[in-house]
């Protein structure tokens, strides 16, 4: 991939602790605390809360799901046998998943003939431990419909999936973009998805990365082309209704994931300082952090020195983030609910 729309996937080794920035608050909470709750991931990258109420990690390497106890760390396989990633590349396979009642989808990604691979690009749904059926063709309409920026791969690069009305919404951080897309639960399809996928936002060179969802906005977090300064790792705002695009904060490098936490407050995960040029051209160890958006239209950090997080999930007031070593870290206590909280 062409170093302008670079991600940060390589695996780090082990890290024995981690310091968690506190932050003052008028109802006097415990600073956040961050706590390894599970290990031996392969190639995780993103991750969601399961209908009960588990934490689900989608591992490129391995090509399956797996499921994490929220409380006790305890790893299971939920499902096996998707397109694993390719030898030589940092990314790809299972990249993500969601759910749609008790049912999973899983994206996956850079999986097809145009980088050599022989499997396809797109959503699957799982109908089984080692069962899936392939509903919808990312790869096949992304290369049919190029982006307006310039491209690595023709089948993009797709990144984070999330349930949108009666679809999903779909961020392709090499073709600079979202897409609209509604699955095809026919046995058979158009393979160029002219009919179930639609391009919904298109941006110049910004590398979007998570997505999160309230009423008719979508929140879209920006990694920002290389070197990913922090000036360009923003969360933004598109308006479904007026189309408009809003900036709702920026000045967090490489932000990889947006979420609302409890209370409706918005966070963002950065994955941390970046080096440019490097071999594995990734963040430096121990600079992420999870930060929150303030009415200032900045970031307040929450908890730092973390290691290159990918994703974060929150179950009430309880952060966890899926690092590039293989990890899942718990953070307690990341926020005071207020008397008007709404989740």
């Amino acid at each position: 991939m062409n170093s302008k729309h670079n991600l940060p996937f390589i695996a780090a080794a082990l890290i024995f602790s981690l310091p968690v920035s506190g932050r003052s608050d008028p109802h006097q909470c415990a600073a956040p605390n961050a706590t390894l709750l599970a290990s031996g991931l392969q190639g995780a990258i993103g991750s969601t809360i399961g209908p009960d109420r588990a934490l689900y990690v989608a591992e490129g390497v391995a090509g399956r799901i797996s499921r994490i106890d929220p409380n006790t760390g305890q790893m299971t396989t939920f499902a096996s046998g998707l397109p694993k990633r390719l030898d030589g590349f940092p990314v790809g396979g299972p990249i993500d998943l969601t759910f749609v009642g008790d049912t999973a989808y899983v994206l996956v990604t850079l999986v097809g003939s145009d980088v050599g691979g022989t499997s396809i690009d797109g959503i699957y749904r799982v109908e089984g431990p080692h069962s899936f059926k392939l509903v919808a063709d990312l790869g096949a309409w992304s290369a049919a419909h190029p982006p307006s920026t310039p491209f690595d791969a023709a089948n993009g690069l797709q990144f984070e999936i999330e349930t949108y009305r009666d679809g999903f919404l779909v961020s392709d951080s090499n073709h600079n973009r979202v897409l609209f897309v509604k699955p095809d639960h026919c046995d058979t399809f158009d393979p160029s998805g002219t009919n179930n996928i639609k391009e919904l936002i298109q941006f110049p060179n910004i590398v979007p990365t998570g997505l999160a969802i309230s009423g008719h906005t979508i929140y879209v977090a920006e990694a920002g082309p290389d070197p990913h300064a922090p000036a360009d790792g923003k969360i933004m705002a598109f308006d479904t209704h007026s189309g408009t695009l809003t900036e709702v904060a920026s000045g967090a490098p490489f932000l990889l994931d947006v979420v609302f936490g409890q209370g409706r407050d918005l966070y963002a995960l950065s994955q941390g300082v970046f080096t440019c040029c490097t071999p594995t051209d990734s963040a430096l160890p121990n600079t992420g952090s999870l930060v929150k958006v303030n009415d200032e239209g900045a970031f307040t950090v929450v908890a730092d020195h973390l290691d290159r997080p990918t994703s974060v999930q929150f179950i009430g007031n309880t952060a966890y983030f899926v690092s590039l070593a293989g990890e899942v870290w718990k953070i307690d206590n990341v926020s005071c609910p207020r008397d008007d909280d709404s989740r």
